[in-house]
């Protein structure tokens, strides 16, 4: 029979992948955006700066600082890395999302599996990363091969999971080839790109993408409903005949792109307890933007929960990039 043997968890968010001195180079995305989601309100960028007089941020943002949290965070990928390559599994299961680079507008299914033979992974072209913020382009060598690469994926058991996602009563959308979205990317999302390469090594393993729809509305799966889809995928995995180890990897969050240490804490801790009653009970108001990406997270949890695996928090690094409290808070852990 087979068995989920880990469960990882890792932020994925540009900052990771960029010296911190370029940090700033998103913040003129930040002051753009209309939009800006913290414990449940909205505002714009002078809003939060206001909001967060109080906070201190400017200490958060110096540059001794802002290295300081980066090489805690380069640490953090090298060990989930490590242990990967240690534990290295037959087959992975990752959870992630899309972000218009494969789906778009008109068609963004709640969940998703692919099952096809391998993910395309296609390298950026000089005329793309023209178009992107710099604090993103320059990230993109961290989620995109640098020449064109198929990872191997595993199409029995993603055909398996979508049948018994099915009859559990989760209507999956189902991909057997990853087109390039609305914005022209890859086709390889870089929530799967950036595990493929910090965290397998461009040693992928044979697996299966799972999606969930974190970002976009009306349709987003709710915290309870992503912790049950977990346990599903557990169940489903543990069912397969096939003697073969199982790794569970979520990819994304934690807060961002405003920063939130506050309820960060709250996941993490309901998180090392699996304590599914907490993890449902959270505002669907707090997961918005970047932050639904915690999701992905829960999902995992759910997954691995029925193997008797325990979270254990290898770093959390709170990146701010402004006094208005901008960044990405990142996680790393590990389930065994």
């Amino acid at each position: 029979m087979a068995r989920i043997i880990f469960g990882l968890g890792t932020s994925h968010g540009p900052m990771l992948s960029i010296p911190p001195e370029y940090w700033k180079d998103r913040v003129s995305a930040d002051r753009a955006n209309p939009k800006h989601f913290y414990k449940g309100g909205v505002y714009n960028f002078d809003q939060m700066v206001d909001l967060q007089k109080g906070a201190n941020l400017a200490a958060q943002i110096t540059s001794e600082v802002c290295q300081e949290r980066h090489r805690r965070c380069q640490k953090a990928i090298a060990s989930l890395a490590d242990f990967f390559e240690v534990n290295r599994p037959d087959v992975a299961v990752i959870l992630g999302n899309d972000q218009m680079e494969i789906f778009t507008e008109d068609h963004v299914p709640a969940f998703a599996v692919f099952w096809g033979k391998y993910v395309e992974g296609h390298p950026r072209t000089p005329e793309f990363l023209a178009k992107l913020n710099p604090g993103v382009a320059r990230a993109e060598a961290d989620r995109t091969p640098p020449v064109y690469t198929e990872y191997p994926c595993s199409p029995e058991l993603g055909s398996l999971t979508i049948e018994n996602l099915i009859d559990a009563g989760f209507d999956v959308a189902q991909l057997t080839k990853l087109p390039t979205g609305a914005i022209g990317s890859n086709a390889a999302p870089h929530a799967y790109g950036f595990v493929y390469r910090r965290i397998m090594r461009d040693k992928v393993v044979p697996h299966v993408p799972v999606f969930v729809n974190t970002f976009y509305p009306p349709n987003q799966p709710p915290a309870r409903r992503c912790y049950q889809f977990g346990q599903a995928l557990g169940r489903i995995i543990a069912a397969w005949p096939d003697d073969i180890r199982v790794g569970v990897i979520a990819s994304g969050g934690l807060t961002h792109f405003v920063v939130d240490e506050e309820f960060d804490r709250d996941v993490l801790c309901a998180l090392e307890k699996n304590d599914a009653r907490a993890l449902s009970a959270f505002s669907e108001d707090m997961f918005q933007s970047g932050t639904s990406e915690i999701k992905n997270w829960i999902v995992a949890a759910g997954a691995v929960g029925a193997a008797g695996l325990k979270m254990n928090l290898v770093d959390y690094v709170p990146c701010y990039r402004s006094e208005a409290g901008t960044g990405s808070a990142m996680g790393f852990a590990i389930w065994n």
